[in-house]
């Protein structure tokens, strides 16, 4: 199937309940304008550097998200455009994240990466560290926290993986019913999406369900 196919069949199933991030991550700008030409505008990148020349060399009403691990030596160089930082894990680059948001004279929309997968080499929080970086978010007026993003295990285990998408689940529902702001939970890949929305995800990243396995 093509590009646009594959679009097509994601967005026909996940309807209007959840916004699709389509990952282009090492992905040439020929596939990602094959996708733009169906109307998707919201892409996910991991690395820094590829995603600054995607913005230079691409339209500018792409909507870019960066989706991976972010190093705060790297923030300086997405910040005057990027729409959604979604893995923010640790006090030291929420303070980056402002710094360069009050740099650039915005404010930065970001997610709190929280760790529900069991495996190791997974980043994110624990749920009483994202409360602690959610409160000290508050005092940060370059930056503006509007949810939360989960990676759940690479597993076929269906019940594992609704247990750990539940308990994000459950800790964005807590905050969205008394903060107006937390809209955004980010849940779901290639391999999971249905399932995470299933389990209340709004926001899903898809690469190689649209562009084929990376190279």
């Amino acid at each position: 199937m093509s590009i646009a196919s594959n679009i097509q069949k994601i967005k026909s199933e996940i309807l209007e309940t959840a916004t699709l991030v389509a990952v282009s991550k090492t992905k040439p700008n020929k596939a990602i304008l094959e996708a733009y030409n169906t109307g998707q505008r919201i892409f996910g990148e991991n690395k820094v550097q590829e995603l600054a020349q995607k913005y230079e060399d691409l339209p500018k009403d792409i909507e870019w998200h960066i989706i991976g691990h972010l190093q705060t030596n790297k923030v300086k160089y997405i910040a005057p455009f990027v729409q959604l930082i979604h893995a923010v894990d640790s006090f030291k680059l929420l303070l980056e994240i402002n710094k360069q948001g009050r740099n650039n004279k915005r404010i930065i929309k970001c997610l709190l990466q929280v760790k529900i997968a069991e495996e190791e080499n997974k980043f994110g929080l624990d749920f009483d560290e994202a409360q602690f970086l959610f409160n000290e978010a508050r005092n940060l007026s370059h930056l503006d926290i509007v949810g939360f993003m989960g990676m759940a295990t690479f597993t076929q285990n269906q019940e594992q993986l609704k247990k750990e998408f539940s308990s994000l689940r459950a800790f964005f529902l807590l905050h969205k019913a008394i903060n107006p702001q937390i809209k955004v939970l980010s849940m779901g890949m290639s391999s999971d999406y249905q399932l995470a929305i299933d389990q209340g995800s709004n926001m899903i990243r898809v690469g190689s369900t649209i562009f084929g396995e990376r190279n």
